[in-house]
């Protein structure tokens, strides 16, 4: 485990290491005391999507908010055959190894988006690590996919061209990135001037890694392919944690999906709201996500 060099004026109070795990660097904030909670990001962001409520929650828990493999700062390794390794069960291996690091064998798990999907598969493989579990703004992979419209595919269009084969996606988003990824963000984020600039930087940096696009679109590939089998494998088994889902109340999985069921054909234990916002609560609306999730953790 290595210092390196972090966002103090974003997430004060935190400190910064890249943590080895089978030879894959991820990179890692970790801040406050008390019970471990990890926190995990979505696609385009890394993990500074948290700096508004990271602080707060470090008052009660010690956060642990990383990269996902591909992503911002950490490793970007080849995707290897049928893009395993940016399987979700490889990428929530890493996150295991992690907290293990750490020092932490058991602990809570909030995922957004693709960590939300992350999070689902840790549940499954290492059900000893996860207490509680949060995912945000997110339907199960298999759901998504086997319940696909023209609706859904109008509005989550990124999901069948990520997943073209390589290098399509890859050399057309790399004529503009930032155009790609601030429209991205812009469809989805509801309430304006959310996303804090400091923050928009750093993901256009990130963004702007020709590796972090490409890592990006093998994680989407992986979920259209791998994902699909190990989910299919795992059908007849429930995440045993209890399970919060949240999502947005102006966003596409509310609008689309009953998103409480959805997630009980998935696990035992399930409760979930809306919050009045669109992709990101965690950027859009922190206040309110903060009272919901206080009870639940």
């Amino acid at each position: 485990m290595k210092t390196a060099v972090g966002f103090p004026e974003l997430l004060p109070g935190f400190r910064w290491y890249d943590i080895e795990v089978d030879d894959i660097r991820i990179r890692t904030a970790v801040g406050g005391t008390g019970s471990p909670l990890l926190l995990l990001h979505g696609h385009p962001q890394m993990h500074l999507t948290w700096h508004k409520i990271a602080p707060i929650l470090a008052k009660h828990f010690t956060v642990v908010a990383t990269d996902l493999r591909g992503y911002g700062d950490s490793a970007k390794p080849d995707g290897g055959s049928e893009h395993i390794n940016y399987s979700k069960r490889a990428m929530a291996a890493d996150q295991v190894g992690v907290m293990k690091a750490l020092g932490f064998d058991r602990f809570r798990v909030i995922g957004h988006d693709r960590g939300g999907r992350v999070a689902h598969r840790l549940a499954l493989d290492a059900p000893q690590s996860v207490e509680k579990l949060v995912v945000i703004d997110i339907a199960p992979t298999a759901t998504m996919y086997a319940r696909t419209d023209m609706e859904f595919a109008r509005r989550y269009f990124w999901w069948f061209f990520l997943i073209q084969p390589y290098p399509l996606p890859e050399k057309l988003i790399g004529a503009d990135p930032d155009f790609f990824l601030e429209n991205h963000i812009a469809g989805q984020v509801k309430i304006q001037g959310s996303v804090d600039p400091r923050v928009m930087a750093e993901y256009r940096r990130c963004y702007a890694d020709p590796a972090m696009r490409h890592a990006a679109c093998e994680d989407y590939r992986a979920a259209a392919g791998i994902d699909l089998v190990h989910d299919a494998e795992d059908d007849d088994r429930r995440i045993e944690a209890p399970l919060l889902a949240l999502w947005g109340a102006r966003g596409t999985v509310g609008a689309l999906y009953d998103v409480v069921e959805t997630w009980r054909e998935k696990a035992t234990n399930v409760q979930g709201n809306a919050i009045d916002c669109g992709h990101s609560p965690q950027e859009e609306a922190p206040e309110e996500m903060l009272r919901i999730i206080a009870a639940f953790l």
